[in-house]
């Protein structure tokens, strides 16, 4: 079985670090990557600062991830400073993207012939966003106005995406599905859930640890509670691959072994079946 293809993600926009908005991106995107078989290594949010956001990129392209993923910073405005950012990672010059160009100007007449806008065409701010990385590739982006952008460095491969959730969403969706299915070869993930009738986790660890030692292609998780809310803890257990026989025995395998851990312990539990 293939070792699954890594991702890391930053998340960047100030707005978040002071708490003025919630980053709903990491959860969905990591959700997103674990189902397609992939492993998320990192999830990091930034400041929009030039400097940070380049030094970081330049920190993770030596880590060697398959994919890196940016939420953010695309837009119009002087505080997004994404794509410099990645050109100055990355040692790329910055010019002026005329596909990405073309999608701009389409994207506001279309919105303006519908009477969302008041005005189309292209302006010194929109015209800001088609200016990419050198050898940078534009996303087309069905929901907004900023396209995606697609750069190979290496072995890793540098996608930058809107921060506005449906806009990441809708291109994650649509634009990037040759990449993602090239990226992650078919990959799946499967998951079980154990629920035990218990809401002690340092009575249930001998038996997780034991499990987890025995198992460990599998990753298996107890989800805690506030202890007096709930007489019962959720144990999860998800095992990624490329072959879907492999992942189901592997994962089957893990599962029987963890049941009759529990039974052993005198703790009652079941099983319930997740798709992912």
């Amino acid at each position: 079985m293939s070792v699954p293809a890594t991702a890391e993600l930053f998340i960047i926009g100030n707005e978040l670090l002071i708490g003025e908005i919630r980053d709903s991106n990491s959860h969905w995107l990591c959700r997103e990557i674990h189902s397609l078989g992939g492993r998320v290594t990192r999830a990091t949010i930034l400041r929009d600062e030039l400097d940070v956001i380049a030094s970081e990129l330049r920190s993770a392209l030596g880590r060697g991830p398959r994919l890196i993923i940016t939420s953010g910073g695309l837009g119009p405005t002087a505080d997004d400073m994404t794509l410099v950012a990645v050109a100055l990672g990355t040692g790329c010059q910055l010019g002026l993207n005329q596909t990405a160009l073309a999608m701009i100007r389409q994207r506001y007449d279309e919105l303006t012939s519908r009477g969302v806008l008041g005005e189309g065409g292209i302006n010194p701010a929109r015209e800001k966003m088609a200016w990419l990385p050198a050898g940078a590739v534009p996303l087309e982006n069905p929901v907004g106005t900023a396209p995606g952008v697609l750069l190979g460095h290496g072995e890793t491969t540098i996608v930058c995406l809107p921060g506005v959730p449906s806009e990441l969403e809708g291109i994650f969706v649509t634009s990037l599905q040759p990449l993602l299915g090239s990226i992650f070869a078919a990959g799946l993930s499967r998951l079980r859930t154990i629920t035990v009738s218990c809401n002690d986790e340092s009575i249930m660890e001998p038996v997780l640890s034991s499990v987890s030692r025995d198992h460990p292609l599998v990753y298996i998780k107890s989800l805690a509670t506030t202890i007096d809310e709930t007489r019962e803890i959720d144990i999860r257990l998800t095992a990624s691959g490329d072959v879907e026989a492999e992942v189901c025995v592997m994962l089957e395998a893990a599962v029987s072994d963890l049941q009759d851990g529990l039974s052993g312990l005198g703790l009652a539990n079941w099983e319930r079946i997740d798709s992912e």
